[in-house]
């Protein structure tokens, strides 16, 4: 009896330890600069190539988009968070792959800005399929079951999006929220 009462006590007092020195919920730093480090820092590991990504959950959402690059999404990732975007844009040529931008997606135009200075885009509703190919579409209905082109199936539809890119990665001289990057264009053959 004692026993039990003693390893009782022990894990209660373990688990009181435990919750008293772990460390506070992560809070966004408040500055643009450092949150671009705590993004940079989270996601440095799929610079180079996409292995990486892949093994934690990334997916191909768009082939090639001029200008821009191809998006490999996380369905798994939900909500705002530096260190965890949905959307990884890469960079193709030849074999190599490098990441470039990082994306969020909302249904509509936050009412306050995520990081200072957020510019957003748009991007319309679409069937997108399990190759990448994204075809518009103002209703779900209207999706083939699989793509037209390519006959890869059919992944899901969503409506009409406000679209945040951060170019962390790559340079753009329309400045890190634009939603296109000039210099990007050699990259538009893949």
């Amino acid at each position: 009896m004692r026993t039990s009462i003693f390893i009782v006590a022990l894990a209660a007092a373990a688990l009181t330890a435990a919750n008293a020195t772990a460390a506070p919920k992560w809070q966004q730093p408040k500055t643009l600069p450092q949150q671009l480090a705590v993004a940079r820092d989270a996601t440095a590991k799929y610079v180079d190539g996409l292995s990486r990504a892949k093994a934690d959950g990334y997916q191909i959402l768009t082939k090639m988009i001029p200008n821009m690059g191809y998006h490999f999404i996380n369905p798994a990732v939900k909500g705002f968070d530096l260190r965890k975007p949905p959307i990884l844009v890469y960079e193709h040529q030849g074999a190599a792959w490098r990441l470039a931008a990082l994306e969020w997606v909302f249904p509509a135009k936050p009412a306050t800005a995520p990081v200072p200075g957020a510019r957003y885009g748009t991007f319309g509703a679409a069937c997108h399929y399990k190759d990448g190919t994204v075809v518009f579409a103002s209703a779900a209905v209207e999706c083939a079951p699989t793509a037209p082109a390519t006959g890869a199936k059919f992944n899901f539809w969503h409506g009409p999006l406000v679209t945040m890119h951060i170019w962390l990665w790559y340079p753009n001289p329309l400045g890190i929220f634009s939603g296109m990057n000039s210099l990007a264009s050699v990259f538009n053959k893949g």
